[in-house]
């Protein structure tokens, strides 16, 4: 069987480029379990518009393998160009996190990008600013206000977000690399799931081999605990939630302790 190299989209091998060179040999392992599993997909998405583009497939590999402390799996990226960054639910239109109108809660594109969205709000609920019960109209105004006030402690735009998260050593995944119009995400997360589990086992043997602590898989959604019929991921400590699509997400106990001490809103 030819290398994927050989087979798969340009657009991949650029990609590639941008990783820590911690993960390029994992990653070139991951890509070609995808191929032997599947000889026909890697190929196919030459012929497929897939987000994200620009390079930023594995984007979220920027990061050193031995910073990872949680890896968490989301569904997939957003289906628009300019969203899909490679981090999942890193939303690339959106800047500011807060509205600058009167009135106005989290910003409006914000507010289009749902998952990020209500984990900002759980965030917030977390850490007590908000109310369970409360978390739209007034309440969010006046925690934008409070936000925006000269001298707050809270982070303003969503790279400061990001920033914080993979200081905490977030890897932050899709079950899914790719989004496609035509194609069901359960379907492109199935195929990904060979690329998926070899990451898993190179880093598990990283881990062994320093004797350090395994890195905790933190999964959203159905999709992303599909990951559990790898053999591999007994291997890891795991938590899981509803993806953060879901309103529920707010108010999720299990989500809101894990994350309080981390305190992801504040610079």
């Amino acid at each position: 069987m030819s290398h994927w190299s050989e087979v798969g989209p340009d657009d991949v091998r650029l990609s590639l480029a941008q990783v820590h060179p911690s993960w390029a040999e994992a990653i070139d392992a991951g890509l070609a379990a995808v191929h032997e599993t599947n000889p026909d997909y890697l190929p196919g998405l030459k012929f497929s518009a897939y987000l994200p583009e620009q390079g930023r497939l594995f984007a979220a590999f920027s990061m050193p393998m031995d910073s990872v402390r949680y890896i968490l799996v989301g569904e997939g990226p957003y289906p628009r160009a300019d969203s899909a960054t490679g981090y999942c639910f890193m939303d690339g239109v959106v800047k500011n996190l807060w509205s600058d109108e009167e009135g106005g809660g989290l910003s409006k594109k914000v507010n289009r990008a749902t998952s990020l969205r209500n984990f900002m709000k759980m965030l917030l609920v977390a850490s007590g600013e908000l109310q369970v019960d409360a978390t739209t109209g007034n309440a969010m105004a006046a925690i934008a206000e409070k936000a925006r006030h000269p001298g707050s402690d809270f982070i303003q735009t969503l790279a400061a977000l990001q920033s914080n998260m993979i200081a905490q050593g977030f890897l932050l995944l899709n079950a899914s690399l790719v989004f496609r119009a035509d194609t069901a995400p359960v379907k492109d997360a199935r195929a990904w799931q060979p690329f998926l589990e070899q990451l898993l086992s190179t880093l598990l043997q990283q881990r062994q081999h320093e004797n350090t602590s395994m890195p905790s898989l933190v999964l959203w959604g159905k999709i992303a605990e599909q990951l559990r019929q790898m053999p591999v991921v007994n291997s890891y400590p795991q938590i899981s939630a509803e993806h953060p699509y879901n309103l529920s997400f707010i108010a999720n106990q299990t989500m809101q302790d894990f994350f309080r001490p981390m305190n992801l809103l504040v610079k």
